[in-house]
């Protein structure tokens, strides 16, 4: 992963934060948004696009764009850092290929334990029973 190209394909944009905040908010764009294009990128190979776009699904847009916003700091300059950094991030754990779960099966041991401790847990519950009246 080539930061440096990636960098480039990023797309800016600076908002006026939301929420209280008092006389700053309402006069400074201090909040920015970060765009990543993921299905028209030259940085990743076809591969890494559909693993990216697999794996980040529930981030992306239908057009295939990552948007990360940062509105954390009162500064733009600190924000974009920030968003820069939880892209970079979220890029990289999107890019992991989970391992393969390999079924295993139950010792012959576990399984007789097991069976012996669900058997003296019904003996236990039979003998809390009232006795029968029966003769």
């Amino acid at each position: 992963m080539n930061k440096e190209t990636i960098l480039k394909e990023l797309l800016f944009k600076a908002v006026r934060s939301s929420g209280a905040g008092g006389q700053h908010v309402n006069k400074v764009s201090s909040k920015v948004e970060l765009y990543f294009n993921i299905a028209n990128t030259l940085s990743f190979s076809d591969q890494e696009k559909k693993l990216l776009l697999k794996n980040l699904s529930t981030r992306i847009t239908q057009q295939g764009v990552l948007k990360i916003s940062s509105s954390e700091s009162r500064s733009q300059h600190t924000n974009k850092e920030k968003a820069i950094k939880r892209f970079f991030k979220i890029i990289e754990k999107g890019l992991i290929i989970p391992k393969k779960r390999k079924p295993t099966k139950m010792s012959r041991t576990q399984k007789l334990k097991r069976l012996n401790s669900k058997n003296k847990h019904a003996i236990k519950k039979i003998l809390r029973k009232r006795p029968s009246l029966d003769s």
